[in-house]
């Protein structure tokens, strides 16, 4: 799939299911982005690994041929969004936009002049995506996270920004904005659970894609029938650990 279909099933609110990348480990991401996900995110946030790590990691996802790359910036910023870009993601998820104004930064950020402010220098993207400022622009998805208090808040003004393609939940920091105490508070699940309907309601009313983070492939799955339309599974880092504990439990015979 590339960048521009990837981006009108996205924009067709079509189901797509992607999976979650935080090390520097492209032969890694290369075998996950070959086993069928519609795209590969990397985490270039919280991720371990910098832009020598990203530029790898989505050159590794491309050679798979089937996956899409995705990359979640550090922060909403040209600069970041716009290296991410030219390294050849085919798409940005912008943490923390918490206002309509956020929004609109960040659909700058990923639009050429004169619809926006990205900078000319396509570099790799231009073998990837190609390099006419028009088509460009419409071949990337643009995912805007609403994980704070005020981004809850503003969340219907948000989803109906122009150029923003879906809503993207992290529900670690969701789950503190509706006052957990921790990532996974139980004391706040039927708060999270009321900001799940009311993100995915807002993201219906402005007909863009529905995006949550998810821990497990049932869980993503109830999410779609929920009515999300973007579900991410899990991460590498995560998945080596619970493999690797399940293999020690059996090997020790502990229950």
């Amino acid at each position: 799939m590339n960048a521009a279909a990837f981006a009108a099933k996205v924009r067709a609110r079509e189901t797509v299911v992607g999976y979650w990348v935080t090390l520097d480990a492209p032969p890694a991401t290369e075998r996950i982005a070959r086993l069928g996900y519609d795209y590969v995110a990397l985490d270039a946030q919280h991720g371990l690994f910098g832009y020598s790590g990203m530029l790898a990691g989505l050159t590794a996802i491309d050679a798979a041929a089937t996956a899409v790359g995705l990359v979640r910036v550090a922060a909403n910023d040209a600069t970041p969004i716009g290296q991410a870009l030219d390294a050849g993601a085919a798409g940005i998820i912008v943490p923390l936009v918490s206002t309509g104004a956020d929004a609109a930064r960040a659909v700058a950020a990923t639009r050429y002049p004169p619809v926006g402010i990205r900078s000319y220098g396509p570099m790799r993207s231009m073998l990837r995506i190609g390099p006419a400022p028009a088509e460009a622009n419409e071949a990337v998805t643009l995912l805007a996270m609403i994980e704070t208090p005020e981004g809850l808040a503003n969340v219907e003004e948000i989803a109906a920004t122009p150029g923003i393609d879906g809503l993207y939940i992290g529900p670690s920091d969701l789950t503190i904005a509706v006052g957990g105490a921790g990532p996974a508070d139980p004391a706040v699940a039927d708060a999270f659970e009321d900001a799940l309907v009311r993100i995915r309601r807002a993201c219906e009313a402005a007909g863009i894609a529905a995006g949550l983070h998810t821990r497990t492939g049932e869980e993503a799955a109830k999410r779609l029938s929920e009515g999300f339309t973007l579900v991410t599974v899990a991460s590498d880092l995560t998945h080596l650990e619970i493999a690797a504990n399940a293999h020690l439990t059996a090997v020790r015979g502990e229950r």
